[in-house]
C-alpha cells in the first residue's frame, strides 16, 4: 500500500491534485479543501501522507499534509455508512481539535452544517464518533510530547470532560445520566475543571430528586 508520497505540484483540482515522483509517475490524489488551500505553488515540492483505498474498481489515494490528519481521516471512515467523501467534506471544514470539540459536546447542530451532512446523519456521526475521540486526541499528541517529554493522555477542555465523565461513572452513575448533566456544565463553562464539574453535576441530580 502507498503510505507517503513526495514530489512536485503537477496539478491542482477542486477535489485533489497531480503530484509528480521524482521518477517520473504522477499519481492523482484526492484531499479536503484544508489540504489544498495550504499547498505549494504549482511546480513546487510537496510531501503527503497517503490512505490507499482498494475498490473492485479503483485504487483511490488520498492526502493529507500531517499523519494526524491521516489518523483523523482514518478515524472517520471507521464509523459505519461515514464513507471518504463525507469524511472528506467534515475535515476541509473543520480541523481535528474542532472536530473533537463537537464530538465531545455531541455538537450535532455544527457537524450538519457540513454539505451533505443533515441533521438526522450528525447526530447518528456523533453517537460514533463520542466513543472515538481518545483515538482523535491520541492522533493528535503522537506529535506533541508535553513538558520533560512526556505526552500527556488528555488535554484541554476535552480532558477535563472525560475525567469528569470518569469520575461520576466511579461514583455510580450511568453514562447516559452523566452525559447531558456534563455536557450543559460545560457548553456554561468551557474551561472548568473536572472537580468543579462533579460537584455541578451532583448538584444537579439532588435538586432533580428533590
Amino acid at each position: 500500500m502507498i503510505a507517503y508520497l513526495e514530489g512536485r505540484v503537477l496539478e491542482v483540482t477542486e477535489a485533489g491534485l497531480i503530484l509528480l515522483t521524482p521518477g517520473g509517475v504522477g499519481y492523482e490524489v484526492a484531499a479536503p479543501v484544508s489540504v489544498l488551500s495550504k499547498l505549494p505553488g504549482k511546480g513546487q515540492e510537496v510531501q503527503l501522507y497517503i490512505h490507499t483505498a482498494v475498490a473492485e474498481k479503483a485504487i483511490d489515494l488520498y492526502g493529507f499534509l500531517t499523519f494526524e490528519d491521516l489518523e483523523v481521516f482514518r478515524t472517520l471512515i471507521s464509523i459505519d455508512k461515514l464513507g471518504p467523501k463525507k469524511a472528506m467534506a467534515i475535515l476541509g471544514q473543520f480541523d481535528a481539535d474542532h472536530l473533537r470539540e463537537i464530538a465531545f459536546r455531541e455538537d450535532a447542530d455544527t457537524l450538519a452544517t457540513v454539505p451533505g451532512i443533515g441533521p438526522k446523519s450528525a447526530r447518528q456521526i456523533l453517537w460514533n464518533l463520542k466513543d472515538k475521540v481518545d483515538k482523535l486526541a491520541t492522533a493528535r499528541l503522537k506529535a506533541a510530547p508535553a513538558k520533560g517529554g512526556r505526552a500527556d493522555r488528555r488535554q484541554g477542555p476535552q480532558g477535563e470532560y472525560f475525567d469528569a465523565l470518569a469520575g461520576l461513572k466511579n461514583l455510580g452513575y450511568s453514562e447516559e445520566e452523566a452525559r447531558p448533566l456534563l455536557k450543559d456544565i460545560f457548553d456554561e463553562e468551557p474551561e472548568i475543571d473536572a472537580a468543579t464539574a462533579i460537584r455541578g453535576a451532583l448538584k444537579k441530580i439532588a435538586a432533580a430528586r428533590t
